[in-house]
C-alpha cells in the first residue's frame, strides 16, 4: 500500500470510527414531571373582624429534597426516585400550596408571601424536617411523611414566638410514580390544613 492511498483512507476511517462512538453514547431515561398542592381555591369567607396580617418567612427545607427529585428512603439508605421529577423545585411548590391554603382556608390570617411589600406585625416561619417516600422493604409501597416545625413571631416587646411540630404519613396505594405522588399531594393537603386551622387559633 503506498503512503498516498494511505492518507486518501483516514478520511473514512475516522468517520467509521465516530460513527461507532456515537452507538455507544446511551440516551438519557426519559423523565416525567409531577407536581402536588393542587389549584388555587376561591377565597374563604372571613370571619367578622380584620384579619391579621402574617409574613411568610422563606421556608426551610432538608438540602436533599429542596430541589426537584423525589426523595426515597429505605433504612438508611438514600435514593431519588427514577424517572421523576417535580415541576419545579418542591420548595416552591410547597410555598405555593401554603400561600393556597391559607387564602381557601383561613378566617384570621391575611398570608403575606414574599413578593408582597405589605407590612405585617407577626411572622410565620416553617422548617420542614421530613420530605420524603420511606419505603418498609425495597419494592415495597412506601409512606410520605412530610414533617415541619412551625412558628409564629411576634416583636419581642408582645407575644414573643409561638411554635409546634406537624407530621402527616400517608401510605402510597402502589410502589408506581404516580401513587407516590398522589400520596405527597394528599399529605401536603392536609398537613397546610393542619397549620391554617393552627395560626388561625394562635392569632385569634
Amino acid at each position: 500500500m503506498t503512503r498516498s492511498t494511505v492518507f486518501r483512507m483516514a478520511p473514512a476511517s475516522l468517520a467509521a470510527v465516530l460513527m461507532s462512538g456515537c452507538a455507544l453514547l446511551s440516551s438519557p431515561d426519559p423523565v416525567q414531571t409531577y407536581r402536588f398542592g393542587g389549584v388555587s381555591a376561591a377565597p374563604s369567607v372571613a370571619a367578622r373582624g380584620a384579619p391579621v396580617q402574617v409574613a411568610l418567612r422563606r421556608i426551610e427545607f432538608p438540602q436533599a429534597s429542596e430541589g426537584d427529585k423525589i426523595l426515597g428512603v429505605t433504612g438508611s439508605q438514600t435514593a431519588y426516585i427514577k424517572g421523576a421529577r417535580w415541576i419545579s423545585d418542591a420548595r416552591d411548590l410547597y410555598t405555593a400550596s401554603l400561600e393556597s391554603a391559607f387564602l381557601a382556608q383561613s378566617t384570621r390570617v391575611r398570608l403575606i408571601g414574599a413578593r408582597e411589600a405589605t407590612p405585617a406585625a407577626r411572622a410565620l416561619a416553617l422548617d420542614v424536617r421530613a420530605f420524603e417516600a420511606r419505603y418498609p422493604a425495597p419494592g415495597a409501597a412506601p409512606t410520605v411523611v412530610v414533617t415541619v416545625r412551625a412558628r409564629i413571631l411576634a416583636p419581642p416587646a408582645r407575644d414573643g414566638a409561638v411554635e409546634r411540630v406537624f407530621t402527616v404519613e400517608r401510605r402510597a396505594t402502589a410502589n408506581r410514580v404516580s401513587a407516590i405522588v398522589e400520596a405527597f399531594d394528599s399529605a401536603t393537603g392536609d398537613l397546610n390544613a393542619e397549620i391554617v386551622t393552627w395560626a388561625d387559633a394562635t392569632v385569634g
